[in-house]
């Protein structure tokens, strides 16, 4: 595999380049530019031997064949979309990389006992319609039934840029696989955080992906004059905001296995001589294991209760999202763990707090992850790097655990 991380880096070059916006990185679900990083993507993939279309979701697919054509297949998989002024790396490594080992793997002539798949997934960061995993949801299955009407900024739907894109919204579920269609799924991946970094290591393998729970809370007290309220007679709503933010803070801070963000604050009415009579934040509440995560929401709303009614507030809060946490299969994580350790490697297993596509297919397969480490733990930023050095180990690691998994097939191949 040696000298193939400056061929990935380069590709992830030419893919940064694609952008809606110059001077920053942004491709969004079915945008012309997406087009543009498909056709591109789809011609590395015939390049290394696979066949390549898009499905009817707009996710890549390229394939090279088993012993049986139309038999079940190995998906190596990640997505090729991005945040508004992205780095390069979050999502094209794993597709870029995947290639990579395919190529690999059809140069060495490689008697393959499956079907091989590569998918660089359409829309994984729900950037444009702020429905997030619609590749991967679709070639899972598990299509929303009202995604097709749901509308971006401009009041575009779905179904109407899916047909501008060259695609029928009649026949997305034919992006769906059968489970004994795919034998397993394996994604490449920064990290997106600091702990391969603080370890000293290039590579780490994934135990599960993090559940989440998010909410919109509003507090509600007594808007008044700034210099006219006395302090005890207050009902300050952003006050008793501030309060409930820092119990978040203490209550996620007493486990190593939860994280919990408020992101968003507003308070109205807004003005500097008012005080505020309304105060709505959001909660962003993770961890890798549900039990954790769900005794943790209920601490902290118990907590929020408690403020809310000591300083003369309501308390409301709508669900945003719910999402169950992901475990890793434990086989495929023993696999990769084995080709960490023959790099001569030490083996960090950790888990991942950002969501990725495989939380989606593993509704159909076993799934597992490798992780490259990222300098500073930074993504969604155009600072957003990792090293030569690290994408070469990152790809030797996946090359080995494919050539593990052809030379020991999955149960049922």
């Amino acid at each position: 595999m040696g000298g193939f991380a400056d061929t990935i880096m380069a590709r992830l070059d030419a893919l940064g380049a694609i952008s809606a916006e110059p001077g920053r990185i942004t491709r969004i679900y079915l945008s012309p530019e997406q087009a543009r990083a498909n056709e591109l993507v789809m011609g590395w993939m015939r390049e290394a031997g696979m066949s390549a279309r898009v499905d009817a979701v707009g996710n890549v697919v390229g394939r090279v064949e088993g012993p049986v054509p139309g038999g079940p297949a190995l998906v190596v998989g990640s997505h090729l979309d991005t945040v508004r002024d992205a780095g390069r790396f979050d999502g094209p490594l794993g597709v870029v990389t995947g290639i990579a080992c395919v190529a690999a793997l059809l140069r060495e002539g490689v008697r393959l006992p499956f079907a091989i798949e590569v998918i660089g997934f359409a829309d994984e960061e729900g950037t444009r319609f702020n429905a997030t995993l619609t590749g991967s949801r679709a070639f899972a299955g598990r299509v929303d039934p009202g995604l097709l009407e749901t509308r971006d900024a401009a009041g575009v739907t779905v179904a109407q840029a899916l047909e501008a894109f060259g695609l029928d919204p009649a026949h997305l579920d034919a992006a769906g696989r059968r489970p004994e269609e795919i034998l397993a799924y394996l994604e490449l991946h920064i990290e997106q955080g600091p702990m391969l970094e603080q370890a000293g290591l290039p590579v780490g393998v994934v135990t599960a992906i993090s559940g989440a729970t998010r909410m919109a809370v509003t507090l509600v007290g007594e808007a008044g004059h700034a210099g006219t309220v006395a302090m005890p007679c207050r009902r300050d709503a952003l006050a008793g905001a501030a309060e409930c933010i820092l119990a978040v803070e203490r209550l996620c801070r007493a486990r190593s296995d939860l994280v919990g963000t408020v992101g968003r604050v507003a308070a109205s009415p807004g003005a500097v001589n008012v005080i505020p009579g309304q105060a709505v934040f959001s909660l962003d509440l993770r961890s890798p294991d549900d039990a954790v995560r769900l005794d943790a929401f209920a601490a902290i709303e118990a907590e929020w209760r408690g403020i809310a009614q000591r300083r003369g507030l309501s308390l409301s809060m709508a669900r945003m999202h719910e999402a169950s946490a992901v475990p890793c299969d434990p086989a495929l994580t023993e696999r990769i763990a084995a080709a960490i350790a023959a790099e001569g490697q030490p083996v960090m297993r950790l888990p991942s707090g950002a969501g990725h596509d495989g939380m989606a297919v593993a509704a159909i397969a076993p799934i597992a992850m490798i992780f490259v480490r990222c300098r500073g733990g930074i993504s969604h930023n155009p600072a957003e790097f990792a090293s030569l050095p690290d994408i070469e180990a990152g790809a030797r690691v996946m090359l080995a655990t494919l050539r593990d998994l052809i030379r020991n097939p999955p149960t049922g191949v």
